[in-house]
């Protein structure tokens, strides 16, 4: 999530906050300017200048794969530019959204960001949803087989035999990440790399477990954090993500503020109700906030 304070600017302070509590709950890797992170509203100065707070805060302590894209290819040349000047692991480029690019267009558009980054890693990522439009497995395919630096794909799509499709074209070494809460632990059944996670937002620790428990081989504690985690993925979603979360984050200490920007507001009264019911139900997977607490609540 990037924070604003109540007044609407970036809040750099909590925004480095927040990296560090995440990094003290064990997360694995940072990702920032998602759709969680609001990009839309934000302008291309704001969005390098989180990055190079981010980057700062990481510290090379864990992977760090800032969200650079745009519907304008010279802003996604542009961000993905200051983010490899920030030191930054590799870049999540969003497919280019509204315009509805055909799949030759969505190619021209990826081998373009990677060909004018050779020896920086690039990401996709894929969320129809959002976008109006699908990179379809036989593009990553081909995208995949002609960029050397074209490594993985967020997908964040309900579509299953999608990720299935993708990884059965590419192989498993391409890397492929969940975007969609309740499929991250069904993608590493099929060879994926693991998930960038909303819930991580609130709940880093217990996705980190779920991760690690896979790995280990204890599939039984991977289910129960699955199933356990339900109440706060369904809470992120009350109303438009990340507003529920911030909000959640706000309550917790953890955020100053809870301010979404226009499009977005903050949640209802009813919305608010809804999450309380759903916060309690989750609570045992929540992640302790001792120590970065900031008040405001």
């Amino acid at each position: 999530m990037t924070p604003f304070t109540a007044d609407g600017e970036l809040d750099h302070a909590g925004l480095a906050n927040l990296v560090h509590w995440q990094l003290a709950s064990g997360t694995h890797g940072i990702s920032l300017g998602g759709s969680t992170g609001e990009p839309g509203a934000q302008t291309l100065d704001e969005r390098a200048e989180a990055i190079r707070v981010v980057a700062q805060a990481v510290a090379d302590r864990v992977p760090f794969v800032p969200g650079t894209g745009s519907a304008k290819l010279d802003e996604t040349l542009e961000l993905t530019a200051a983010a490899r000047e920030a030191g930054a692991d590799a870049v999540l480029v969003i497919t280019p959204y509204y315009a509805r690019p055909t799949q030759e267009a969505l190619y021209t558009w990826y081998s373009t960001v990677a060909r004018s980054f050779p020896d920086l890693p690039v990401i996709a990522y894929n969320v129809p949803s959002r976008t109006a439009v699908d990179l379809a497995p036989e593009t990553v395919a081909r995208l995949y087989a002609d960029l050397e630096n074209f490594v993985g794909i967020k997908e964040t799509t309900k579509d299953f035999e999608h990720f299935s499709r993708v990884l059965h074209l590419c192989g498993r070494d391409l890397l492929v990440w969940s975007g969609i809460e309740l499929l991250c632990l069904p993608l590493l059944a099929l060879g994926g790399a693991g998930f960038v996670s909303a819930t991580a937002n609130i709940a880093p620790a217990a996705c980190a477990q779920l991760y690690e428990a896979w790995q280990a081989g204890d599939l039984e504690r991977a289910r129960e954090l699955h199933y356990g985690l339900h109440p706060l993925v369904d809470l992120l979603f009350v109303e438009t993500n990340p507003a529920p979360g911030k909000w959640v984050l706000q309550q917790r200490g953890l955020l100053a503020s809870g301010f979404v920007r226009p499009p977005l507001i903050t949640p209802t009264e009813p919305g608010r109700q809804r999450i309380t019911t759903l916060l309690a139900q989750g609570e045992q997977y929540l992640t302790p906030v001792d120590g970065f607490t900031v008040g405001g609540n």
